[in-house]
């Protein structure tokens, strides 16, 4: 018997992922640059229904059968697609009638996750830059009449008989350091990293020795590495404290759900979890560089997930959604990965935050 895949033989070549249905939206044929877009087998795909294979599909699969109904085709820009224990999937479709074995479809699949990081990347850049400025300007001019109101308070103190007005002064005195140690803070990434051979193991393991010491109850941290990465050059202090500052921030959020009835994580009883996993990314674009190898490092929790009116502005200075944080953590950690040529991005919802950092490990060239 004839195989179906025969008549298109003419389309593995092609770069674009092409899926052909049939009138049943069955998979009638896929090439191999859709098998490794979708990471699916076209042996496993072939003779199922194209939806089965996602969790999300509903929506584009009646989009399917109106094109099949009405013989006509369409293009869906920013397709998701989502398959259970796998990251969501991010495309621009073109789907056109055939009239191949008494007609079907065919779907042509273009990525654009490279593109959206891309102007991803380039705005995150253009807002650190600014941030980064604000913040030295506004350090600067607090930095100056705090040094005066310390030095006013303790004059004061000097002067007074009553050991009780004394505890006022003091709390003039202790409230000027800590505005002091903020404003140190803000002013101290900007120093350029100390490059020395690393593997982003070591920092992992630091990490989650620290977070495991400073919440030893209820916290699970779970490990799933890449030994095949190589040692690259890094900061290593900054890079710890870049992770570190993502893990306790979810660290915070788990324990702050488990102990709040009104948390729906809580309420499911789900253990609080973060994850640390690592892989090796090819031919992948940071900051506006080419590179043949990045490391990924993806930090994820089970915890409520960043309110949705500070998702946007996580990684601003002084942005928190927790009650008595400074907000500089995240905003940290995304300069000392952006000062080693890498970026970070989050993506969050009730049940999965994932902080993703990518780190160059060689430049093969520059586009410019």
């Amino acid at each position: 018997m004839e195989s179906p895949c025969k008549p298109y033989s003419g389309l593995e070549l092609l770069a674009t992922a092409v899926v052909i249905l049939d009138q049943k939206l069955r998979v009638e044929y896929v090439n191999a640059a859709a098998e490794s877009l979708l990471a699916i087998s076209g042996r496993v795909l072939q003779g199922h229904r194209f939806g089965e294979h996602f969790t999300n599909a509903g929506p584009f699969e009646e989009k399917l059968r109106h094109a099949l109904a009405e013989e006509h085709g369409f293009w869906d820009q920013g397709l998701v697609l989502s398959r259970a224990a796998h990251d969501p999937l991010e495309f621009n479709c073109i789907v056109t009638p055939t009239d191949t074995h008494g007609g079907g479809l065919l779907i042509e699949l273009r990525p654009i996750e490279q593109r959206l990081r891309v102007e991803r990347e380039e705005q995150q850049l253009a807002q650190h830059l600014a941030n980064r400025e604000l913040i030295r300007n506004l350090a600067h001019e607090i930095k100056n009449p705090l040094g005066g109101l310390r030095g006013s308070a303790q004059l004061l103190e000097k002067e007074l008989d009553r050991p009780e007005l004394r505890e006022y002064t003091q709390v003039i005195i202790k409230e000027a350091d800590r505005l002091q140690a903020l404003v140190d803070r803000l002013l101290t990434p900007h120093r350029l990293p100390h490059a020395v051979p690393m593997n982003i193991h070591e920092v992992c393991e630091r990490v989650r020795s620290l977070i495991l010491a400073e919440f030893p109850h209820g916290l699970r941290i779970r490990r799933d590495y890449d030994s095949s990465i190589p040692e690259f050059r890094g900061d290593r202090e900054q890079l710890i404290q870049a992770v570190l500052n993502i893990v306790r921030n979810g660290a915070q959020a788990l324990l702050s759900a488990r102990n709040s009835a009104n948390q729906a994580a809580s309420e499911a009883g789900a253990e609080p979890e973060i994850r640390l996993r690592t892989r090796i990314i090819r031919q992948v674009t940071l900051a506006r560089r080419r590179y043949r190898l990045a490391l990924e490092l993806q930090v994820t929790d089970n915890g409520p997930g960043i309110p949705a009116a500070i998702r946007d502005t996580i990684f601003f200075p002084l942005v928190s959604g927790r009650e008595g944080g400074s907000g500089l953590g995240l905003t940290l950690a995304q300069t000392f990965i952006q000062q080693h040529n890498g970026v970070i991005e989050c993506d969050s919802q009730p049940g999965r935050t994932t902080f993703k950092i990518l780190l160059p490990l060689d430049a093969v060239n520059e586009d410019r």
